[in-house]
């Protein structure tokens, strides 16, 4: 009966699109450090979200992104392994347009994690190790949805871990959103 009464409520408020879907995700990481050896690698999203008006959305991004980061230790310039930073984001999108197309723009806040590794030196002797460390940061993003298909930039602000080590990053998404989309009449 309230689940009668919830789909009724929806209907007359004039919602286009179905509130809850799961955009999910693969792409390209990029980190943003200028040391030797940051390479970028892949990354992985899933990303369950509710619109609370079909213009805007909340969600909670759970991200994967596997990247190589240089590191500076008192002017000595670092190689690292390859490793998995994690994220755990509140999001919310703003959608610019109610159409087939749907451009949008957003931001989050929340939990970095990011990967301990162990750098070598390219011009020393000296090797070490970065320990795992958690930061608060953000993001913002831009991207477009056209019905299923959804694409999108993001700039990830982590901050600075020890040792001079930058560790924002851009990600280049290309995804699916499973369950949202219009509203059948």
């Amino acid at each position: 009966m309230l689940g009668s009464a919830a789909m009724a409520q929806e209907e007359e408020s004039g919602r286009i699109f179905k509130p809850f879907k799961v955009d999910v995700s693969l792409g390209y990481a990029l980190p943003m450090g200028s040391g030797t050896g940051s390479r970028g690698g892949a990354l992985f999203v899933i990303e369950p979200k509710y619109a609370i008006v079909d213009q805007f959305a909340l969600g909670l991004r759970l991200e994967g992104a596997a990247m190589a980061r240089g590191v500076v230790v008192n002017g000595n310039q670092f190689e690292g392994d390859v490793q998995v930073n994690g994220s755990y984001l509140i999001t919310g999108d703003f959608y610019l347009s109610n159409r087939g197309f749907r451009p949008f723009i957003g931001a989050g806040t929340g939990l970095y994690s990011v990967a301990g590794a162990y750098v070598s030196s390219s011009t020393t002797t000296t090797d070490a190790d970065v320990l795992t460390d958690n930061n608060f940061g953000g993001m913002f993003r831009a991207g477009f949805e056209a019905g299923h298909f959804r694409l999108g930039v993001e700039y990830n602000l982590v901050g600075k871990t020890d040792f001079s080590l930058d560790n924002n990053y851009m990600g280049f998404k290309l995804g699916l959103c499973i369950g949202g989309g219009r509203r059948n009449k």
